[in-house]
């Protein structure tokens, strides 16, 4: 008798086998980290290795609905996901998963705190957010600078300084980190003004406060200024928060792109960094030697797992494969 599995169903089971096959992708790179044969790290089913603490951003997997990437976030091993506002951490705490960065206190990436305008509706949300996560157990809301439209970079830090310290004692007695993003305006994001770490520094040294800190977005920073472990090395201690992504293309980090991210990952370990690593690639692709991953023969999105050339984006069945590619790549 044929039994009809659950999207759901076949969600987890391509994530199991999405893990399975991501070790096997990754066992050579690995085994030169480690010094265990490529072979026997193929023969190991993934372990978390507890230096890295992981994440994957909602929006990267907006094909899938949140209680889906919960599954799949629980089958492939880790336990947290970004960028998640109120209105769905339940869903998050009913499946067991954290939200290591939550969002929705801001207007804009554009219209941030270094406008003086927008200062009296960002204190106010942020100060409903700080409630609202201290209620629920939650540590890191992410901030954004806004655009420059013409204003220069000094005048900007004293605007974001004046702003957010109007958040800050609220934010100590509640044990939340506001983390600014650090974002390109070289590619991405034209005009905006938190892209460089150096401005990013400057602003907490003016804050003042061990509850401001950067969201360090590896992406961002390699394509605006690189240097990404050097600096990593010299500056962690203003680093709350890490992202991931290939660079060019913002696609899977494997060896199709610049950055080696075990490295990266390492250097990241040895600063004694316990906050969490988030992946923020978009996935386009089958992983370089998975192919597509399904069950019985059928892609978790109904495409069959067979087919020679997925399209861009991939079906969902192998963009889930990135997935445990990425992490497996990043467990150092």
């Amino acid at each position: 008798m044929s039994v009809q599995l659950s999207r759901r169903e076949l969600l987890r089971q391509a994530a199991q086998a999405s893990m399975l096959a991501a070790a096997g992708v990754g066992a050579t790179a690995a085994s030169k980290v480690s010094g265990a044969s490529a072979a026997e790290l193929a023969a190991t089913p993934f372990q978390n290795r507890g230096n890295i603490k992981h994440s994957v951003a909602q929006w990267t997997y907006g094909f899938l609905s949140l209680e889906e990437l919960c599954t799949v976030v629980n089958e492939i091993g880790f336990a947290a996901i970004d960028l998640i506002g109120p209105q769905q951490w339940q869903i998050l705490k009913d499946h067991g998963i954290d939200c290591s960065m939550c969002n929705g206190a801001e207007i804009s990436l554009t219209e941030g705190w270094n406008n003086p305008q927008f200062h009296s509706t960002l204190i106010t949300s942020y100060q409903n957010h700080i409630a609202l996560m201290a209620q629920a157990g939650y540590k890191n809301l992410i901030c954004f600078s806004g655009n420059c439209n013409g204003m220069d970079d000094e005048t900007g830090l004293q605007h974001c300084a004046d702003g957010l310290k109007q958040i800050m004692s609220l934010a100590e007695r509640n044990n939340i980190v506001i983390q600014m993003e650090l974002f390109n305006s070289k590619i991405d994001h034209p005009d905006y003004m938190c892209d460089s770490s150096a401005w990013g520094i400057e602003l907490c040294q003016r804050i003042g406060s061990p509850n401001f800190k950067l969201l360090y977005d590896i992406y961002h920073m390699q394509v605006q200024e690189g240097d990404v472990i050097r600096t990593i090395r010299d500056h962690h201690q203003w680093f709350g928060h890490y992202h991931t992504a290939g660079v060019p293309g913002r696609n899977e980090i494997d060896d199709t792109q610049e950055l080696y991210y075990p490295a990266i990952m390492r250097a990241i370990v040895a600063t004694g960094f316990d906050g969490y690593v988030a992946q923020e690639f978009i996935p386009r692709r089958a992983p370089r030697g998975v192919g597509g991953i399904g069950v019985g023969g059928i892609g978790v999105g109904g495409r069959e797992s067979s087919d020679p050339n997925p399209s861009d984006p991939g079906s969902p069945d192998t963009r889930i494969a990135s997935l445990a590619q990425a992490i497996a790549i990043c467990d150092v």
